[in-house]
Formats: structure tokens, sequence, C-alpha cells
């Protein structure tokens, strides 16, 4: 009986070994995949659309998105995740731009994450009527912001529009160890926020199935 015992003990911790293994494999090539998914260069940099959209986290970012206004790509800017108490001429002041020339045409958020960003995007989209976008992020950020923003806004028009922090080096990414921890790290947010989204789109679907 002891013996048995100990076989199935065995061959339980050598499944659950195999399971392991697997689970790595495929996290592993997922985590490549993702990073062909983040964007090389800018792929529309002449489409017009209704609003720029910028998310916080780099003085780039937000120097693409007023550059692109200033081309006249958009309307409006929208900067969103902007720190609570800073008001749009402090922002172009940041920036070194002259708060005369572009202040009427922006606006802030204050959101904190990128769920937020999306969130608070829809609100002011939804306000100003407006029903296409392009949205400017740092390119290793920009899969997890679609997501997020699709998701969201799924009848919006979206037109990624990546920056290119020179901190992060995409070309051979795994042999930057910071690069690499970055990319490991939007990854597995990546990961949860499609779970997170898809969790939500069942039980929706089962939800509706129910009420009708």
């Amino acid at each position: 009986m002891r013996k048995k015992r100990d076989h199935s003990r065995q061959r339980t911790t050598r499944n659950l070994l195999l399971v392991a293994l697997l689970l790595a494999v495929l996290w592993t090539v997922g985590l490549f995949r993702y990073a062909d998914m983040v964007p090389n260069r800018v792929a529309d940099a002449a489409t017009r659309t209704d609003a720029i959209v910028v998310l916080t986290g780099g003085s780039r970012r937000l120097g693409a998105g007023l550059e692109l206004l200033s081309r006249g790509l958009a309307g409006k800017l929208f900067v969103s995740g902007v720190y609570q108490g800073i008001d749009v001429k402090t922002l172009l002041q940041v920036v070194k731009r002259n708060p005369r020339e572009l202040e009427t045409q922006i606006s802030i958020g204050n959101a904190t994450n990128t769920t937020g960003n999306a969130a608070e995007t829809r609100e002011w989209m939804t306000a100003q009527k407006y029903q296409s976008l392009r949205l400017v992020t740092a390119a290793y950020h920009m899969p997890r912001s679609l997501l997020e923003f699709r998701f969201a806004m799924p009848a919006i028009v979206l037109v990624p529009h990546p920056v290119f922090p020179d901190s992060v080096k995409q070309d051979r990414w795994w042999a930057w160890p910071g690069t690499a921890s970055l990319m490991i790290s939007e990854y597995n947010k990546y990961l949860l926020t499609w779970a997170r989204h898809g969790a939500g789109r069942l039980l929706g679907k089962f939800g509706g199935g129910e009420a009708a």
C-alpha cells in the first residue's frame, strides 16, 4: 500500500512538473510573439482624426502629440494621466511650448493607469462626440493600450502612433537587461489585461443569456 502511495505521489509530481514546463514554454513563446507586436515604426503618420490622445509617461510622448496637433492632424489634444494640480499652461511649459499657441486646443485628465486612461478618454470622446483618435504612447506600451482602448471604445477608429524612448532597445531586446525586464513586465500586464477582458466578456455573455 505504501509503495502504491509513493508511486502515486511520484506520478503526480511528474505530471505537475510537465504541466509547469509546458506553461513555461508557452509563456516564453508568447513573450517573443508579444515583442513582435511592439511596433518599430509609425505605420500611419498622415491620417487625420478627430482627436489626438497622449498617454503621459515621458516628455517625448507629449512632444509628439503637440507636434501632431501643430501639423493639423486633429483639432483637439487630450492628455490622459496628468498629475492633479497641473494645468495646460504648466504642461506646455514643461515641453517648452508657448501656451498661447495651443492652450485652447488641449484638455487634460488625471488617470493613474492604462485602464483609467481608456475610461477617461471614452468619457471625453463621448462628450466631444468624436469618432476617431490617434493614440500616442511608447511603442512597448502600445499593444496593451490598444487592448484597453478597443475594449473601452469598440466603435472608435484608433490610429496608433508609437514613440520610441532612447532607453528602450527594441532591436535584440533580450540582450539588454533593462529592455528585457520592461518587455517581460509589459507582457505580463498584457496577459492580465487580456484575461480580465476575456473573463468580462464571458460573464457578460452568460449574464445576458440568463437575462434573456
